[in-house]
């Protein structure tokens, strides 16, 4: 009788023995199976990785202005790709300030090479967005978050809006000097576009360091295009269309006021003489808004967003 309880009492202690042991290899284990996988984190603004294009000529006229407006919302995460140093934009920006090795010629290999250098640095930033704006572009950042976070996180996403109405066609160039045709749709760079860092991840053996080039050299097309052609004839994703981008080739003075507010991207030009822009009712002058671009004998009842008095870049036929 008394072996049995002791048996029965030795037994006990075994067991107690060895869940106590389990215990210490795994502390946390129960805990992990009662609670729920944490989701991906919301997006934030300081996870979007927004690149300014510019050259020198327009350091003063144009990059001036969007330091005083926009950009001095989004410090933390805008960078200035350029073709020269600045000693003055150098100490307002700091590194954000990106001086390239590309020439300043407004070509196609030229602006291929600031699109490699904007690229480059994004995947580098471990940021989850790549956005590209040009220089002549007002950027809402509000407006920005809320449309990318209509997004699957778990889908490539290319968004923009497309410089044409239809899709683009090309000569791809082909070994022993024979061509192929290829059609594709493309977001205006003039306009602003984002990649999610999944989509750009896939893109970098013909968009990373000097393949970018090289790729744009393949179809004889602008940096913008090049975008669209990789993503989708590479590797098969596609541009999903956007009405918030707008770019100077555009007739601005469609938007209404009250659109203003969700619009992602705005920009201006000059065309035959004439201000591509928005107006805006206000009280300012043109001397206390220069940048309104109107005569003084107009401007007291009517300003632009952003405006400005500077040529805009021409944009190379397709």
């Amino acid at each position: 009788m008394h072996c049995r309880v002791f048996r029965g009492l030795a037994g006990a202690l075994f067991t107690l023995l060895c869940v106590g042991l389990l215990s210490l290899r795994y502390p946390s284990s129960p805990l992990r199976l009662n609670q729920p996988n944490p989701g991906p984190l919301e997006l934030q603004l300081g996870d979007i990785f927004i690149a300014v294009k510019t050259t020198r000529a327009f350091h003063r006229s144009r990059l001036d202005l969007l330091l005083d407006t926009w950009v001095s919302r989004t410090r933390q995460q805008t960078f200035i790709f350029t073709d020269s140093p600045d000693e003055r934009l150098q100490e307002r920006l700091g590194s954000h300030l990106v001086v390239t090795n590309c020439s300043a010629e407004h070509s196609h290999p030229a602006l291929s090479c600031k699109m490699a250098a904007e690229f480059d640095a994004f995947l580098d930033s471990g940021l989850r967005w790549f956005c590209h704006v040009d220089d002549d572009n007002y950027v809402n950042p509000q407006a920005l978050l809320q449309l990318l976070k209509t997004f699957p996180q778990d889908q490539d996403v290319y968004v923009g809006k497309p410089s044409l109405n239809r899709p683009i066609h090309a000569s791809e160039l082909q070994p022993k000097n024979r061509t192929r045709l290829v059609r594709f749709w493309f977001a205006t760079g003039g306009a602003g576009f984002c990649i999610n860092r999944q989509l750009a991840l896939k893109m970098a053996p013909w968009a990373s360091g000097s393949h970018f080039v090289d790729t744009s050299a393949l179809i004889r097309l602008p940096d913008d295009c090049t975008v669209g052609y990789i993503i989708e004839c590479k590797l098969g994703a596609r541009l999903q269309p956007s009405p918030l981008f707008h770019s100077h080739l555009e007739t601005l003075q469609l938007l209404g006021t009250a659109q203003l507010p969700e619009q992602v991207t705005l920009s201006y030009g000059v065309f035959e003489g004439k201000l591509n822009v928005i107006r805006l009712p206000g009280p300012f002058s043109h001397e206390e808004d220069p940048s309104s671009g109107f005569a003084p004998s107009t401007a007291s009842s009517t300003r632009t967003h952003p405006g400005v008095r500077c040529r805009p870049r021409q944009r190379p036929e397709l």
